[in-house]
């Protein structure tokens, strides 16, 4: 059952539609992109803030500005030398930050990688109360340009098609920025399913739903139907690991599917057991990355 404050959303929208389809679908975006609140909602997420803590003490916080705003960068150094330093660009999902990714920051230095992990807008130590697909796509942007590029792009959920939609220039005014490898954990696929769910929640009219689409053609200069992960994936002859627990209940496993397909770049593991958030901090999976990783080490060598 919907709560009151639903309930009493979805009256206003449905009264302004009645004078203005366009002014409804605007002040549904405007509801879409709000962030949640940064604060744990949870004894556990308290707990692994503060598990989190000695891993993030290590970080040097770098400051990215883009146009609209800016964000905060965590750069960890590699605690091995292996062999050649691997770049990484690692961004946290939606209503997440990068502290709760500290396990696999840890794990991904350990293994000799430098980390730079994104907060983004209206998440962690970054300023603002909302977030768009074509926002993150400049805070990709602005990383890159301050980095000078990446060896490897890891997201999380809305991270990974975030990185995605980055790498295939989504953005009129922002250059594809592809890595030399990503990894997908529990990606969406593609947004319009995201766009119609959230439509069909607050039981938009169609005129409506069109306005609320066309606001990602405003600020992008191309249409939702653009932002597809997996087909953009597909296109790239860069390898891609996709990794997804078929119990996820946030992130259904089918989006992890149609990666799959979408290219013979692409690869799928099945974390099976981990669902949508746990993923991201257990050994097995960030184990497999840093094989992932280091298998473009070795080919490398063997092409030579």
């Amino acid at each position: 059952m919907a709560s009151f404050a639903i309930k009493v959303t979805r009256l206003a929208l449905k009264t302004v539609a009645a004078f203005s389809p366009e002014t409804a679908g605007q002040l549904a975006f405007r509801l879409f992109s709000i962030t949640p609140s940064r604060k744990p909602k949870s004894g556990k997420e308290k707990a692994a803030l503060a598990a989190a803590e000695p891993v993030m003490a290590r970080a040097r916080l770098v400051t990215l500005s883009f146009a609209g705003g800016w964000v905060t960068a965590k750069h960890f150094e590699a605690r091995s030398a292996g062999g050649p330093t691997k770049r990484i660009l690692l961004v946290h999902g939606w209503g997440s930050c990068s502290n709760y990714l500290a396990a696999m920051i840890d794990g991904l230095t350990a293994g000799g990688a430098e980390v730079v992990a994104l907060d983004w807008p209206g998440h962690g130590a970054s300023p603002g109360r909302t977030l768009t697909m074509p926002a993150a796509v400049r805070a990709v942007d602005a990383a890159w340009r301050q980095f000078g590029g990446f060896d490897v792009a890891v997201g999380h959920s809305f991270g990974g098609a975030s990185l995605a939609c980055a790498a295939g220039g989504v953005v009129d005014d922002v250059p594809s920025h592809v890595a030399r490898k990503m990894v997908l954990i529990g990606a969406p696929s593609e947004m319009t399913w995201l766009f119609k769910g959230f439509g069909k929640y607050l039981r938009l009219s169609a005129k409506a739903q069109a306005a609320l689409e066309n606001m990602v053609v405003r600020l992008s200069g191309r249409r939702l139907e653009e932002f597809d992960a997996a087909r953009i994936l597909g296109m790239l002859i860069t390898p891609v690991l996709v990794i997804h627990a078929q119990d996820d209940k946030e992130v259904s496993a089918d989006h992890a599917r149609r990666y799959a397909v979408a290219g013979d770049n692409v690869q799928l593991e099945w974390a099976n057991g981990l669902g949508h958030r746990r993923i991201v901090s257990a050994a097995p999976v960030i184990a497999r990355i840093n094989a992932f990783i280091l298998a473009e080490t070795v080919d490398r060598r063997k092409a030579a």
